[in-house]
């Protein structure tokens, strides 16, 4: 199997991600993948991805994912059934830090405990 066919996964999240200034070539059985990504959540993600195909340190794989935007972690919005306790958790892995979600987000939000699907939430990095 070729390691472009192993990391196939993270090609395609890459795509879905919408991953900027994509470059993908394999040399001497190293796959080789530069890309921009929007947000750091999104690189760490892309990270994960090639962790969960190759290993924690894999040799067949070199990624130079750089982030259009380090001024916030990520962007995300709301859906129905969400708080953000629950978007805390998914992003810090501690839903106590629906706080620092909140404050980056003063200017749409006035109540941490209202919040509407479609609000574009800013998820600042900590």
């Amino acid at each position: 199997m070729s390691t472009t066919a192993k990391y196939q996964a993270v090609l395609e999240l890459g795509e879905a991600l919408n991953i900027q200034n994509g470059d993908v070539r394999e040399e001497a059985g190293v796959l080789k993948i530069k890309g921009t990504a929007a947000t750091q959540y999104e690189k760490n993600v892309i990270w994960d991805k090639i962790k969960e195909i190759g290993g924690e340190k894999p040799a067949d794989i070199m990624a130079n994912i750089t982030v259009a935007d380090d001024s916030i972690y990520h962007r995300h919005t709301v859906k129905s059934g969400e708080s953000l306790s629950k978007i805390a958790k998914h992003y810090y892995g501690d839903p106590m830090k629906y706080k620092a979600i909140f404050e980056a987000n003063t200017n749409i939000l006035k109540n941490p405990d209202v919040i509407h699907p479609d609000q574009e939430l800013v998820i600042p990095n900590v």
